[in-house]
């Protein structure tokens, strides 16, 4: 997605090990995407190291907060071995977070305080354009859901899903990057659009 707090305003509980602010975000470079890297399409990382803001801040602590991910991998086969392409509704932004179950999964509930792993791609609503994805760098997010790890809208619109499942989540500013946005890749006052694949819980 992160994306953040998937990114977010606010990614949150933050516990920081012993070592240099760079080494942490290199952490939160291979562990966090998205969403919370942005862009799919060649773009470069929200984190930018040495002038973090408080969503670079988030998606540094949820790589601290987080384990690999690398138990779970991206499905080779299946409906979920293939990228989603995410186009945002017509109209005004929404005021309240919107999901829909796009595949409906078989495997085990994501419930809060459970670590989840899953693939995103992340546009933003105004204009349809990619700002994160987790399927560019080919590595699965994880977080524990419920924990502020992500951005609200993820908190919120998760829980629910089985593995297995792709969900797709229209998330309003207030629930994402609010009136700060995350520049240079999300503007201010911005709804997202994610679809995120739930791999395992």
């Amino acid at each position: 997605m992160t994306n953040y707090k998937i990114f977010s305003s606010s990614i949150r509980p933050r516990v920081r090990p012993a070592g240099s602010r760079a080494g942490v975000a290199a952490v939160a470079l291979t562990a966090a995407i998205a969403i919370a890297g942005c862009g799919s399409s060649g773009g470069s990382s929200t984190i930018t190291i040495g002038n973090e803001n408080s969503a670079d801040d988030a998606l540094i602590k949820a790589g601290e907060t987080t384990t690999s991910s690398a138990a779970v991998k991206t499905p080779t086969s299946g409906p979920l071995a293939t990228e989603p392409k995410v186009t945002p509704p017509t109209g005004p932004p929404p005021t309240k977070l919107e999901t829909k179950n796009l595949i409906v999964g078989t495997g085990a509930e994501a419930k809060d305080g459970e670590k989840v792993t899953v693939n995103y791609v992340g546009v933003l609503y105004k204009t349809g354009k990619v700002f994160n994805a987790s399927w560019e760098t080919k590595e699965p997010f994880s977080f524990t859901l419920g924990e502020g790890q992500v951005i609200k809208g993820w908190d919120e619109g998760i829980p629910g899903m089985k593995v297995g499942g792709r969900r797709e989540l229209i998330i309003p500013a207030e629930l994402a990057y609010g009136k700060a946005g995350s520049p240079p890749k999300i503007p201010p006052n911005e709804a997202l659009v994610f679809v995120v694949d739930l791999l395992g819980v």
